[in-house]
This record gives structure tokens, sequence and C-alpha cells, in this order.
């Protein structure tokens, strides 16, 4: 009887360690490869470059009331707590504000929030506005170990809620800074706003949707200024560039102006989109008109909604005519 005690006290005592060494499983750490061991601190200089032009892009390029160009990147540097935005999930106030409109503050203040609540964010930078859909725009930042993810975001201009940007780039390889980065841009839909064009008016999206990436046939309506059915992939419409800036002895940055221009290190290929001729639907046929007793003409009509660009199809024939019986003829 009192070895089954002993049994017993034993299998309790060994049952008890082997559900807390089971529960503590969701404590051990993550993998190493995602703790960043590199020096502390690194800098960067990031160059964003519009690739938006009336090549690559025909379609409703806009050129007036306001011509293609871009708002001012807001980037921030962060942890894995942290999300400025991220495709398939919503946008939250700020992203919208910037994504509708090109307004910076709200989204700034989220940050600063979550800097402040939850220290994941390591500060904030900005490049200036570019005035054509094709141009260059650069800054600085820092990074540190602890917040080796860089975030940003710039509205095309003009469009609906439509924005370029990364989400969450580690730029710590465990024990060093990447040298650097380069990434093409494609067009994103912020969901809160349903316009199709460039120049659509304001109609809010409700309910809200997702963060989603546009491609070249998503979405899948001929109205929108994305649409290209006959591309695999859209041309990239902007591209950023990120080098680590070099210290000197006295552990200050090189200036920039020491450095290889970006231009310089890749060379750029043009995109040119074929741009197919669009077409309305045929008018009605016209009246019948011709001498009694003799087959008379009639015509219908039909006019070009989208004029051919870069060796599309070109436009068929906008008018055609037939035989008729001509009317009032008794």
């Amino acid at each position: 009887m009192e070895n089954l005690r002993l049994l017993s006290s034993a299998y309790k005592v060994t049952t008890t360690l082997l559900l807390t060494v089971l529960g503590c499983v969701s404590c051990l750490p993550l993998d190493d490869d995602s703790v960043c061991t590199a020096e502390e601190l690194a800098k960067y200089s990031i160059v964003f470059t519009g690739k938006w032009s009336q090549v690559a892009f025909p379609k409703q390029y806009p050129l007036y009331r306001p011509p293609a160009q871009w708002s001012p990147l807001l980037g921030v540097v962060h942890s894995s707590d942290y999300n400025m935005w991220k495709n398939n999930e919503f946008a939250s106030n700020g992203m919208r504000d910037l994504a509708e409109r090109g307004e910076t503050w709200t989204l700034m203040k989220e940050i600063e929030a979550a800097g402040e609540k939850i220290q994941s964010v390591h500060g904030i930078f900005s490049a200036p506005a570019v005035s054509s859909g094709t141009g260059q725009a650069s800054t600085e930042f820092e990074v540190h170990s602890r917040h080796p993810l860089v975030s940003f975001a710039v509205r095309i201009v003009p469009s609906p809620d439509w924005f370029v940007g990364i989400d969450s780039l580690n730029l710590c390889e465990k024990d060093h800074w990447k040298e650097q980065v380069l990434l093409e841009l494609s067009p994103h839909d912020a969901g809160t706003d349903s316009g199709f064009t460039f120049s659509s008016p304001n109609f809010a999206t409700i309910p809200q949707e997702p963060v989603t990436e546009i491609t070249c046939s998503s979405p899948s309506h001929p109205a929108n200024s994305f649409y290209y059915p006959k591309l695999k992939n859209l041309p990239p419409i902007a591209r950023v560039t990120m080098i680590k800036l070099k210290r000197s002895k006295l552990g200050f940055p090189v200036p920039q102006s020491n450095m290889t221009p970006v231009d310089n290190e890749i060379e750029d290929t043009i995109s040119e989109t074929p741009l197919d001729c669009e077409t309305s639907l045929w008018s009605s046929w016209g009246l019948c008109r011709g001498t009694c007793g003799h087959l008379g003409m009639k015509s219908r009509t039909r006019y070009i909604h989208l004029h051919p660009a870069n060796n599309g199809t070109p436009c068929p024939n906008l008018n055609e005519e037939t035989e008729c019986e001509p009317d009032n003829c008794i």
C-alpha cells in the first residue's frame, strides 16, 4: 500500500513538471534569425523615384488639373510591434488621410502615440513632394538594432485613395546591416474610396475595404485607370533605393556627395505599354434616306472612348452605312 502511495505521488509530480514545461513552450524566444545583432545604429539615404510616365501608363494619364505627381513621402523606423499599413488589412484613419488627400498630420500623431505606448517607434522621416510623375525626392534616416524595420507611403496624385510604399522592410541581416536595397513599387488601393479613375470624385467606400495591390486586371473593370488586360504585370510605377552611409574614422556619416549617384548604378528600362483603341457602342440606325421605289441608305455612328498609344490596336471605322427601304413611302 505504501508503495502505491509513493508511485501515485511520483506520478503527480511528473505530471505537474510536464505540464509546466509544456506551458512554457510558448514563452521560449523566437528563432535567433529574427534578432538583430548588428551595430546599434546605422544611417541610410533613401531616394524615391517616380516612374509614372505617359509612355508606361498611357490610359487616362493626367496631364492637367492636376497633372501626374507625388505627395510628400512619410516614413517610420520601427519594430515588429507596429505597422504603418499592411496589405489585406484595414487602413488607419491616418493612412486614409494620406492616401485620399496627401495629409500626414493624423498619421504622424498615430505613429507618435504608438511610439509612446509600446516603444515600437525609433523615428519618423519625410521627403518632399515630386511635382511630376517622373522625378526624385530623397532624405536620410537612422535605424536601430531594436528598431530595424522601415515603412513609408507616398500618395499618387491625382487618385481616389491610391498610394505606393513599403511595409516593414527589415534592413538588418543577423549581425550586419544591408548595404543597399532597391525595390520596384506597385500601386495600392487604401480601400477607403470607391473611385475607378485618377480623377474620380470623392465617393467613400462603405463599409471600408482592406488595403489591396492594384494590378493590370484587378479591379477588373474597364474604367479602371490601371486596367491593361493584355499585360501580365503592370510596369513599376515607382522605385525606392536605400544605401547605407559609410562612417568616417570619427564616426560621422560620409556626406551624400561622396556617394556614387544612384542613377549611375541602375540602368532604367523604359516600359512602353500598348494601349488599344476603345470605342462606344453603335448608335441606333438613322432614318432611311432615298427616293421612293429605290433602295435608300441609313447610317449609324460610334465615337472613341480611348485613343490608342504605343502601337496599340488602332481605332475601327466610326461610321457605317447599309441599304434600306426609304421611310414614309406608300
